[in-house]
């Protein structure tokens, strides 16, 4: 089990939904009006346990400026029920669901999701058509753009796996495998083990068929946060190029970079000032309609 330590006024409790239970902790606007209602969409495998502490320190600034925020374990994930072999991507976006369902009947605040890195792909996905909880504005930490991109650079951590490891190991490929392989083999029905993670064929398909591109967000704005490690460094052309797509399919877009290091990767847990205050400055004075 995952240890969480609680963060200043933060609750932390169990959401009750048709799979069992989904950790949550949430942080109560702070003063005596509540100007919105933020779900946090973490992203995947160990990203989501090295981004914690920026998820936590982001949720109670956010609260502070008046917003409820809840932080919430997808199915499989940190201390929810279900194993991580058995989550699957339409579970998660009905995770999202149950979690929007509580903080509106909670807060009856208009409603933002952010998500980081699979996170935001995850929550754009859950835009993409979504009637059924009408959103303020999506805030996006460095999205994931493609899905198969992301797939086969996770595959790329077995391989590296595989490639130090001593002795055979029948359960590992062995060190002529390669990432095509793994994928091959992932796609083509074959549970995986990556970084201590038993990956399901079926949410690997669901994962490698999800494109940012194809999912542009035109019923609210869009706050999207790309980070770099030098603040000379441009956007990279896949980002200018997604950009300019969903600014052309009509997507009311706001695109920034934020000198940060990655820390959703990183060897030691990392903080990043600049993107905490980049996106508290977002929910300054409740911009774009929220009240």
């Amino acid at each position: 089990m995952t240890v969480h330590p609680k963060p200043p006024g933060a609750e932390p409790f169990f959401l009750r939904t048709d799979l069992g239970q989904r950790f949550c902790l949430f942080h109560p606007p702070a003063g005596l009006r509540c100007h919105g209602a933020v779900l946090y969409v973490h992203p995947f495998g160990d990203e989501m346990n090295k981004a914690r502490r920026m998820a936590a320190l982001q949720a109670r600034a956010l609260a502070a400026q008046g917003y409820g925020v809840l932080q919430l374990d997808l199915y499989g994930c940190g201390d929810s029920s279900g194993e991580f072999a058995e989550a699957r991507w339409e579970i998660w976006k009905d995770d999202l669901a149950a979690g929007c369902d509580w903080l509106l009947a909670r807060l009856s605040a208009p409603l933002t999701l952010w998500g980081l890195r699979l996170g935001a792909l995850l929550a754009l996905d859950y835009a993409h058509g979504n009637t059924r909880h009408p959103l303020a504005q999506l805030v996006l930490w460095q999205p994931v753009q493609n899905g198969a991109t992301f797939l086969t650079q996770f595959l790329r951590l077995l391989t590296a796996n595989a490639m130090l490891a001593d002795g055979a190991d029948a359960k590992k490929p062995d060190k002529s495998t390669g990432t095509a392989a793994l994928r091959a083999a992932l796609l083509g029905g074959e549970m995986l083990e990556v970084a201590g993670y038993d990956i399901a064929p079926a949410l690997a398909a669901a994962i490698d068929s999800r494109d940012a591109a194809k999912l542009a967000p035109l019923g609210c704005p869009v706050h999207w946060i790309e980070t770099s490690a030098a603040p000379e460094r441009p956007l990279t052309p896949a980002v200018v190029r997604l950009a300019d797509g969903w600014r052309e399919a009509g997507v009311d877009l706001h695109l920034q970079q934020v000198t940060c290091p990655p820390f959703w990767s990183t060897q030691e847990i990392a903080e990043s000032p600049a993107l905490l205050a980049a996106t508290s400055a977002l929910f300054q004075g409740a911009p774009h309609g929220l009240s």
